[in-house]
């Protein structure tokens, strides 16, 4: 996955003086300084500083706030380890380190050669500069071990995007046991802190908070892909601030749905170091002679403006930089899903009574979900079998989809490709498409077993059933959900020593087919599920448009849950359903308003059983369908700031949106419970321009009589929004608007 770069605007500028050459894209600059040997990165806010010293290593010098153009640095020297015990190897900050010359650190890359030799010692050897874009070639001190290591800067965030291409160019082959993608080296300081996301089914999306101590703290999955166990993002904080919207932060994020890990370590000299890329475990990838391996790209920045800046900052580069189609900054539509309507009972006169009823409310697009398809009458039977169900759809899908249309709505479908059901034509017909190890148990979990994709006749099948599909129909729309972790990893079809390649092909394959039905169907969008949010990463986000953050709907639960997700993943990108109450998770009753204003955060979904509302209910939902319309270019593309957290057992919770203008704000408030007649506490929004002037207006949900309608950015900020929210489980909606604009 690459970052965008627009080759018409780059400029090339070679200049002699004091052995400088530079290149520019935009605002951002790659530099060489000859003399010192000493590389620099800048974009508008950010300068990332490394370079060669004596020993041919590359060494970390400086990452942070915009340097100034005159600013100059030394060449680089190792730093002295402090005895014996420590080697420089392990003092000095390395860009990338190879396991060897002492080495006791975290590795970038660990290798062991035919003849039992594991020692890799990376020295600098060239480097090239394009745009943007820097490119540093280093190889094994006396083994034709080569490293192509990939820096490029994002112009408007300084987010930086690293990557290595390892090559053998020997001549026999060897086995790579770690790859990271990058070490992001932090400048010394006994005051950190770091913020990560935890979470289970259900429950995804926990922020940890916790002092970085001398030793590591390992974040990973071994699940074959992404879990919501813990995702691929971190955030790390200069000292503690109360104030999330303050202070200095280093923040980065792995783009890889499969196996990964992020190994935070601070040593004994209180330099912290972060190492990113494939997790060792279960991993072993031979390498033949002439052969490659390719790493994730592992994106960090740098934010003054605290935990909270370091998300918006993440935010505009996924939104910019990642998602497909970026930098469009078009809106999602308001979907209807069938699920929690009809389950596996599917039909045609059922889901085309449902559309017309989502097409009353403003919905436009409806989504077909699991049961269309196959045998498939419950979750045992019929997935690997991508044919329409002639029972439930006698003339195909043509004649639901064509009622669709006419209602106005484009039409999405639910599919599961990476899985397969033992009760299915697929498995009877290919058992061996299956991951597992020859001779043992191969685990089920929700009746299904993962398809090996690594396998280029799987990738095939898949490939070809999904293009058959939507080159037959026309479908918008692909929920493309995946149900369970791996388990049984064994690739029985290839030799011992290449099956653990399964973890890498695998992904690379998922990527390959999602990467070609885009490029044959561009105009069709695409969801990306797990069971809820299992798999949300920069590496999914590029081949898909919106992610499901989880299964779990409860609105106040999902305040919770948005907000974890929203401090590594932009609000655009997270589908947020309304569902019916009581909800199923926590047995809650909640108003439609309520439950409404809660997904109206992201992506707005409808999930409810539309059979079983009332007039009342449909009044509702018309009204607030036509209120999110209203603001959703703000909410889905705009700056978010958390101004109260619902953590901590807080009785409320404070989202604001702002446009990139600065000219439509929109203030989302939740109250849990009122508690001995105290008022709603006053909302003091953030990011405006002081000095226009906006009106107020509750959308839904009501201000204080003695508010003010009209008054200047600074008065809002400053003396805040005093919203009336009295009782349990109420909310409401607040819009400021320029006044210009407004009129």
């Amino acid at each position: 996955m690459c970052l965008r770069t627009c080759v018409g605007l780059m400029v090339l500028v070679v200049a002699m003086m004091a052995g400088m050459a530079k290149a520019e894209s935009n605002n951002a600059k790659v530099s060489y300084d000859a003399t010192a040997r000493v590389f620099r990165l800048d974009a508008d806010r950010v300068s990332y500083v490394f370079g060669v010293n004596e020993n041919d290593q590359l060494q970390t010098l400086y990452w942070g706030s915009k340097l100034a153009e005159g600013d100059s640095f030394k060449r680089a020297h190792s730093a002295r380890g402090t005895s014996s015990f420590d080697p420089s190897v392990n003092a000095t900050l390395q860009e990338y380190l190879g396991w060897g010359g002492g080495a006791y650190v975290e590795p970038d890359l660990k290798v062991t050669f035919p003849d039992g030799n594991r020692d890799l010692v990376l020295h600098y050897v060239s480097h090239h500069i394009e745009g943007n874009g820097l490119t540093i070639v280093v190889k094994d001190i006396s083994r034709n071990i080569f490293v192509t290591l990939a820096y490029e800067m994002d112009a408007k965030t300084g987010v930086l995007a690293r990557s290595a291409k390892i090559e053998n160019r020997t001549s026999a082959p060897l086995t790579i046991e770690q790859a990271s993608a990058a070490t992001w080296n932090l400048p010394g300081d006994a005051d950190y802190q770091l913020y990560y996301l935890t979470g289970r089914w259900a429950g995804e999306w926990n922020l940890q908070h916790q002092a970085i101590l001398p030793g590591k703290t390992v974040l990973e999955s071994r699940r074959g892909s992404t879990g919501d166990e813990t995702n691929p993002w971190f955030a790390i904080e200069r000292g503690t601030s109360a104030d999330e919207d303050m202070g200095e932060v280093w923040f980065g994020a792995l783009g890889w749905s499969g196996s990964w890990q992020i190994a935070v370590e601070q040593g004994s000299e209180r330099q912290v170091r972060v190492t990113g890329g494939f997790t060792p475990f279960d991993f072993a990838y031979r390498l033949a002679p002439g052969g490659a391996l390719e790493t994730p790209k592992f994106y960090a920045g740098y934010s003054r403006e605290g935990v909270g800046g370091a998300s918006r900052l993440l935010h505009q580069f996924e939104l910019g930089s990642v998602v497909p189609g970026a930098p469009r900054n078009h809106v999602r539509p308001v979907i209807y899903n069938s699920w929690e309507a009809t389950g596996f009972e599917v039909n045609e006169a059922g889901q085309e009574a449902l559309a017309e009823r989502a097409a009353s409310i403003g919905v436009e697009r409806f989504v077909m979900d699991d049961g269309w398809f196959g045998e498939r009458k419950n979750d045992t039977a019929g997935l690997g079998d991508w044919e329409v169900n002639s029972a439930k759809f006698p003339h195909g899908l043509s004649p639901l989809i064509g009622k669709v249309h006419s209602l106005g709505m484009d039409f999405g479908l639910w599919v599961e490709p990476e899985m397969i059901n033992r009760d299915s034509e697929l498995y009877r017909k290919h058992p061996d498409w299956v991951l597992g190890f020859p001779g043992r148990p191969q685990t089920e979990a929700r009746h299904q077993l993962v398809l090996n994709l690594a396998r280029p006749d799987v990738r095939a099948y898949v490939y070809e059933f999904l293009d058959k599909l939507l080159s037959t129909y026309d479908i918008a729309f692909l929920k493309w959900d995946y149900n369970r972790n791996w388990s049984e990893p064994g690739w029985p079809a290839v030799a011992p020593e290449d099956q653990k390649k399964v973890y890498v092909d695998y992904v690379r394959n998922l990527y390959g087919i999602l990467a070609d039905l885009r490029a044959k169907h561009p105009k069709v969008e695409i969801e990306s599920c797990s069971g809820g949010g299992a798999r949300v990463d920069l590496g999914i986000i590029h081949y898909t448009d919106e992610v499901w953050p989880s299964d779990n709907t409860d609105p106040f639960d999902r305040l919770s849950i948005q907000n974890g997700f929203t401090y590594a993943y932009a609000p655009r990108l997270m589908m947020a359903w309304v569902t019916d109450s009581p909800n199923w998770v926590n047995r809650r009753s909640t108003s439609l308003e309520y439950r409404f204003l809660s997904s109206m955060q992201g992506g707005l979904g409808i999930g409810a059983n539309l059979n079983g509302w009332t007039e009342d209910d449909f009044k509702v939902a018309k009204k607030m369908v036509e209120q999110y319309k209203q603001i959703r270019a703000t909410v889905q593309n705009g700056a978010l700031y958390r101004l109260i957290s619902p953590l901590g057992g807080s009785e409320w919770s404070v989202t604001e949106s702002v446009s990139s203008d600065r000219r439509d704000a929109v203030v989302f408030a939740f109250l849990h419970s009122s508690q001995m007649g105290h008022a709603y506490p006053r909302v003091f929004p953030r990011g405006l321009d002081q000095r226009a002037t906006y009106r107020v207006h509750a959308l839904d949900g009501q201000l204080t009589s003695d508010s003010a309608t009209v008054a200047s950015g600074e008065y809002w900020m400053h003396n805040g929004l005093s919203i009336d929210l009295r009782g349990d489980f109420q909310a409401a909606v607040v819009t400021l608007v320029e006044e210009e604009a407004h009129r």
